[in-house]
């Protein structure tokens, strides 16, 4: 680590949200090109960097900035420079030059001791001294703040969003409560606070830090799934992450219950928003679920079945007395679900709905949660299917530090127009998004919610589906009948024989689903890669970008953090014609195939016409996103990544901790997606991971072609394992509860 001291010549580039700068820097009197997180830091400024010096394969030797401090210009050519560079509004070259020739060395201090002097320059008003005197206090202001933070281990980044936030309250607040940092800042988490007032000097068992810690428990524990925690699994996972005894902990938790703060119902402890969030739910569940057809008599029963005979006749579509069960449980009822594994014919069965629906004159919005699902959902009815959060229509006002708000423009005060809902995928919806979509339903509006109860639950907080089927209070129709097409494929015959719990054939019999015995890591690597490249597009009439890798793990030599590297160096070898950076541990090349890991709904995507012309553009891209790196510029420090539906999106360098490599992903990240192939590399694993659950939910994301690579005793053992993480939810008793209040 190096420290070098200079003045900024230069700013070439500054990217205004998170604050990635690369500058000229003049060091002794010669330029050095520097590069780093540089929020508020203006041309004109003088600093103390420090960092390490690189070569850059294009731009040649730059110096790599780690952290940085301003420090003060202390003579009249330094000041001079400063006030020249733009730094303060208002001042260019020429008055810089007549207010250093007024005051000399002792510029500075008349700025800020006696600016009303300024008056007494040629072109300078009491005014305008006034200005000038103000934007050099709030430089100062921020210059000592980063200064402040700095001593504590605080990045510059960080730093100023503290700043930001706070002003000049941040001294107060360091000092008593470091871990509110944590509740008001956008990417501070307790881990950040509790290092700070560590440093500081806060006790481990100061109230704050153990309230603050049960919190932080309690939304890590979101972060697996779960809406609360048991109370003894709460205190128990405070007590290992504070290292302080549950007796202090149970008071804290008690206090915060009476600030409303947690909710805790029974041995149940939920962060109040997501208590709230299963209630609303509840609700408004109970809201929508109404008859529409009061009267629907036998002469009507039998009106609307001839209709369904006649669409079944023009369609060429067949339905079985299930199927159209289905259909006019969707008609009488305002809500009504409808489940089902692969081939069972949910697909047919929407679009007899939906033609039912249109030949009715009712408008009709689908949606799915993902861009994947919402594509397969348009193709498969010939009707636009939309992102749920598109048809939320997403709210373009929040700002950068508004994303844990995330809001929609539909809502209960502006609800959507429509008569029918079709929802799609609907396990992997979770309690959040579930909350916002029912808040822009009105009832008598018919919500279809469509989903497999057998696939893994939804990444984020909730099982949802599961939930609504469990509690066993509103209209449902499970499919169950593999149809004849569907018969023809194993990939949907051996999906079905592995939710029942019997063993598959393992015996390359079948045309789309094959095994291979692998017990040696290397000839995985290398029958994977012959698959991707050689075999399969071929077979499946695909490009390997098509064709997907998922592991159950993201570690270890089959998990897909070391899978990736190893993908990437033969699907994407580096030449030339392709730009690349690295970021952290990963190299990002141009043709990567990358994926969103996180929901972000403040970067822009533009659809680009063939003449340059954007034709389309809006906000938010989500976790699970998959797209293809198709420019890299080092100039602007920018990647940019077309997703489905050429949706391109720019990122700067900065935010490619929301990108990772996905030539393998987890089972988890391909929920909703379909793929042409799928290979399966299973070896070895935990086996609470290596369950039926997770096995069934993989296979199922195959079109045309499943090839297993590894141990047959492994897949074995995944069909008869049944152990799943268990989620702690409580919306199906929380509908309960509401169903048995409507019934007294």
């Amino acid at each position: 680590m190096e420290t070098i001291n200079g003045y900024v010549e230069h700013i070439v580039f500054q990217n205004s949200e998170n604050g990635y700068t690369v500058m000229n820097l003049i060091v002794e009197d010669e330029g050095v090109t520097c590069v780093g997180m540089c929020k508020g830091l203006t041309q004109g400024e003088t600093i103390e960097a420090m960092g390490d010096y690189m070569e850059h394969p294009v731009y040649g030797s730059q110096f790599k900035i780690s952290s940085y401090k301003t420090v003060a210009p202390k003579d009249s050519v330094s000041m001079e420079r400063y006030l020249a560079s733009g730094a303060v509004k208002g001042v260019g070259a020429a008055l810089a030059a007549r207010i250093v020739k007024k005051f000399g060395d002792d510029t500075f201090r008349i700025i800020e001791e006696e600016p009303e002097r300024l008056a007494e320059i040629k072109g300078i008003s009491e005014r305008k001294a006034r200005e000038i005197a103000v934007q050099m206090e709030e430089k100062k202001d921020l210059r000592e703040a980063l200064v402040y933070l700095g001593q504590y281990g605080i990045s510059n980044t960080l730093a100023v969003k503290i700043y930001d936030t706070y002003g000049m309250a941040l001294y107060g607040i360091m000092k008593e409560n470091p871990y509110q940092l944590a509740e008001d800042i956008n990417g501070v988490g307790f881990k950040i606070a509790d290092e700070i007032a560590a440093k500081i000097g806060i006790h481990t068992d100061s109230d704050y830090r153990i309230r603050s810690g049960v919190f932080y428990t309690l939304l890590r524990a979101v972060g697996e799934g779960h809406c609360y925690l048991p109370i003894d699994v709460l205190l128990r996972r405070s007590e290992e992450l504070l290292n302080v005894s549950q007796e202090h902990i149970r008071p804290q938790i008690d206090n915060m219950v009476i600030e409303k703060k947690l909710v805790a119902k029974g041995e149940c402890v939920y962060a109040a928003s997501y208590y709230y969030a299963e209630l609303s739910c509840a609700k408004m569940l109970n809201q929508l679920n109404i008859p529409l057809w009061d009267d629907f008599l036998p002469s009507q029963e039998m009106a609307v079945r001839k209709r369904l005979e006649m669409i079944s006749k023009e369609q060429q579509m067949e339905l079985d007395e299930l199927q159209l069960q289905a259909v006019l449980e969707s008609i009488r009822n305002g809500l009504f679900i409808l489940s089902g594994g692969p081939g069972t014919g949910k697909t047919t069965t929407i679009n007899m709905m939906i033609r039912y629906f249109e030949m009715e004159g009712l408008d009709i919005f689908l949606a799915a949660p993902t861009g994947r699902a919402a594509k397969r959902m348009t193709e498969a009815t010939g009707f636009e299917a939309r992102t749920i959060h598109r048809l939320l229509e997403l709210n373009s006002a929040l700002s950068d530090e508004d994303t844990r708000k995330v809001s929609f423009e539909r809502n209960e005060e502006n609800p959507l127009e429509t008569d029918v809902i079709i929802i799609d995928e609907m396990s992997m919806v979770d309690i959040s998004l579930f909350q916002a979509l029912l808040k822009a339903v009105m009832p008598g509006t018919r919500l279809i919610l469509v989903g497999d109860v057998d696939q893994l639950p939804s990444v984020g907080p909730g099982q949802v589906l599961g939930d609504l089927i469990s509690s066993g209070c509103f209209p449902m129709v499970k499919l169950q009948k593999i149809f004849r097409q569907a018969v023809e494929s194993d990939i949907v015959i051996n999906a079905h024989r592995i939710n029942r719990g019997e063993q598959i054939a393992l015996d390359n019999k079948s045309r789309d689903f094959f095994f291979l015995e692998r017990s040696d890591i290397n000839v995985i690597y290398k029958h994977m890669i012959q698959l991707i490249q050689d075999k399969l597009p071929g077979y499946v009439g695909a490009t390997p970008f098509d064709i997907q890798v998922l592991t159950p793990m993201r570690k270890g030599n089959l998990g897909c953090e070391v899978l990736n590297g190893i993908l990437q160096r033969y699907l994407n070898p580096s030449g030339p014609e392709k730009r690349e950076h690295l970021a952290g541990d990963t190299i990002y090349r141009e043709g990567d195939k990358v994926m969103q890991i996180k929901n972000n709904y403040q970067l822009e995507w533009e659809v680009i016409s063939k003449y340059g012309i954007p034709i389309d553009k809006g906000l938010g891209v989500f976790n699970g996103d998959m797209g293809r790196i198709v420019e890299i510029n080092e100039g602007t420090s920018t990647l940019v990544v077309e997703y489905d539906e050429h949706r391109r999106v720019t990122y700067p360098f900065a935010l490619l901790e929301e990108l990772e490599l996905s030539y393998a992903i987890t089972i988890h990240k391909s929920q909703g997606s379909e793929y042409p192939a799928v290979i399966f590399p299973l070896l070895t694993g935990p086996r609470m991971l290596f369950n039926r659950n997770l096995l069934y939910t993989g296979i199922t994301r195959a079109k045309n072609c499943v090839t297993i690579l590894g141990s047959s005793d492994t897949v074995r053992g995944m069909i008869d394992n049944v152990s799943e993480n268990r989620r702690y939810t409580s919306l199906s008793k929380r509908i309960e509860e509401l169903s048995a209040l409507s019934f007294t």
